[in-house]
């Protein structure tokens, strides 16, 4: 018996190796994040050189223009303020746009002609959270008439318990 040996083209882009896709080289989004790692690391480091190296060593070795040590502390703490108080506004923005609970914004309606609306004032307090009976569930669920619906996640259960289908 002989035993024979078969190596695969080079240049036969038909055959591919083991684990060779019909593409070779490193994709883009590989380079891209190789050299803003790298990148990173070097600002990084020549911050910290230029933060805590005491200005006759960097006079030493011939580096004399360069900016004010006041800002290694300035631009870092701009940025973190700046970031603070942007997150702070986003959320006092979503906390002003929004309508409290017992707002009649939050009820939305199908068949406004169905929808009574509450003669009570317009700032009642959300009542506790309770179970909704399974008779009620079935109501909702499968009876086929128009209603209006009313949002449970902004309205207490016990309103929508208590209100007419």
């Amino acid at each position: 018996m002989r035993a024979t040996v078969s190596f695969p083209d080079p240049d036969d882009k038909s055959a591919s190796g083991f684990g060779v896709s019909g593409d070779h080289g490193p994709k883009s989004s590989e380079v891209y994040g190789f050299v803003g790692s790298i990148t990173t690391v070097v600002a990084t480091v020549i911050f910290l050189v230029w933060a805590y190296v005491p200005e006759h060593w960097l006079h030493a070795i011939g580096i004399s223009y360069y900016p004010n040590k006041y800002w290694a502390l300035a631009v870092p703490t701009y940025a973190l303020v700046t970031i603070v108080l942007a997150l702070v506004f986003y959320v006092g923005l979503n906390f002003m746009s929004t309508p409290p609970p017992t707002s009649l914004n939050t009820i939305f309606c199908r068949d406004p002609s169905t929808f009574i609306p509450s003669r009570e004032g317009d700032e009642q307090p959300i009542e506790p959270i309770s179970d909704i009976g399974i008779n009620q569930i079935n109501d909702l669920m499968y009876k086929h008439k128009a209603r209006c619906a009313l949002d449970p996640i902004h309205l207490g259960t016990q309103q929508l318990m208590h209100s007419n289908f």
